[in-house]
């Protein structure tokens, strides 16, 4: 199997693809507002794109997705939980970044979302993928499983999580999300985050200090 990711725009967001090989079928993992760096992700293994799974309504994951689906017809995937973000990005941008001269004209979100549930094996690009609905970070937050790899979005990062202090966000609700989802899964299953680098479930159970609550 083959995963690449790259980090893109200003929040540096982790935007991956996966496929069963170079040159084939490749399913997109998070849309960061940068349709060139995700083509050129594509075009790097000569994959052809045929689903966008948005792991969750922030406008660096989402604010991207619907310029790509434009461009390469395929569906954006959403849990509809947080269909309310993906459609204000311009709201998120004062939140989070202040506003910002350079962004918030190119956000068009797609013509509809697909939706996403708890328990889905999307049969995508000749893969199973897993959704697992983690909100806290968000109210629709979802981390995708492909076998041992978990794509983590802004769930759980190498050394810390997702932050909770935006709307929708709310910590007890992470961190239950964390307990019943993430901490159930072996110690060897990969994660990759939506920002910074790829780390283990057993790393984090060990030395994240905000899973310390729950015991090594």
């Amino acid at each position: 199997m083959l995963i690449d990711g790259v980090s893109l725009w200003l929040a540096g967001t982790n935007c991956y693809v996966v496929a069963p090989e170079a040159g084939g079928p490749a399913i997109v993992v998070d849309c960061p507002p940068d349709l060139d760096g995700i083509e050129a992700l594509l075009r790097k293994h000569n994959l052809t794109p045929v689903a966008a799974l948005v792991t969750h309504g922030h406008v660096d994951h989402t604010g991207g997705s619907g310029t790509f689906s434009r461009a390469t017809g395929v569906t954006a995937y959403l849990h509809p939980d947080d269909l309310f973000l993906a459609m204000a990005p311009g709201e998120q941008l004062a939140a989070i970044f202040g506003g910002h001269p350079a962004v918030g004209s190119e956000f068009v979100p797609p013509d509809r979302f697909e939706d996403l549930a708890d328990g889905d094996v999307l049969q995508l690009a000749g893969l199973g993928v897993e959704v697992l609905h983690t909100p806290g970070h968000t109210p629709g937050h979802c981390c995708f499983r492909l076998g041992d790899v978990l794509f983590s979005g802004d769930q759980l990062f190498a050394g810390s999580i997702g932050r909770t202090d935006l709307p929708g966000g709310d910590f007890g609700t992470l961190m239950d999300s964390m307990e019943k989802k993430i901490l159930t899964l072996d110690d060897d299953t990969r994660v990759l985050p939506g920002h910074g680098p790829a780390t283990t479930v057993g790393r984090e159970r060990a030395s994240n200090p905000f899973l310390a609550q729950f015991g090594a």
